[in-house]
């Protein structure tokens, strides 16, 4: 098993279970803890690699809804499809790297906060333009919207793990929440 495989095994366990230790890591990926270390030296190696791995997942995201470009052409139905597909996304993304949404170990390493920053950056600027096209409210930062997306996915990823929220209903609910809130 190599790197990558042994860090997505290692991801799967601790989306279950975040405080699981490395030999617990080791035993549910099938191999060694000998095996697991000479891959990662230490759980921060595994963490950072685990946080790497979540960025490039989020530009995917980024980059598979268009948000530079459809943000950008200001035209509100294109923009409306961006948010579909980035909700999509997004869904996908705290579905599958849950655990690092909250994981403040590895934004110590100066590569993965400064690729952090650039990619919030990349998504305030999509969320202001929807705001400039009338498809999200103007009256509040867009920095405010960035930060209220991000609460709503750490929300899903601990409702997707309680069962309270099933994955098929989950890209509706952060939609809609997104679009229309949660007033009556």
């Amino acid at each position: 098993m190599g790197a990558e495989e042994l860090a997505k095994a290692a991801l799967r366990t601790l989306n279950a279970e975040p405080t699981a230790s490395m030999s617990r890591i080791a035993a549910s990926a099938g191999v060694s803890r000998a095996t697991l270390h000479r891959n990662f030296a230490s759980r921060e190696d595994l963490i950072r690699q685990l946080g790497r791995m979540s960025l490039d997942s989020w530009r995917q995201a980024l980059d598979t809804a268009d948000v530079d470009a459809a943000g950008g052409s200001g035209d509100p139905e294109r923009i409306r499809v961006a948010m579909n597909v980035l909700c999509r996304e997004l869904v996908r993304d705290a579905d599958e790297y849950g655990f690092t949404l909250t994981l403040t170990e590895h934004v110590q390493d100066a590569a993965i906060a400064a690729e952090s920053v650039r990619l919030h950056e990349r998504e305030m600027a999509f969320y202001a333009a929807a705001q400039e096209s009338g498809l999200l409210r103007r009256d509040m930062p867009a920095a405010w919207i960035a930060y209220t997306v991000f609460g709503l996915l750490v929300g899903l990823r601990d409702a997707l793990r309680h069962g309270a929220v099933a994955v098929r209903d989950a890209e509706r609910l952060l939609r809609d929440t997104i679009l229309h809130g949660v007033s009556a």
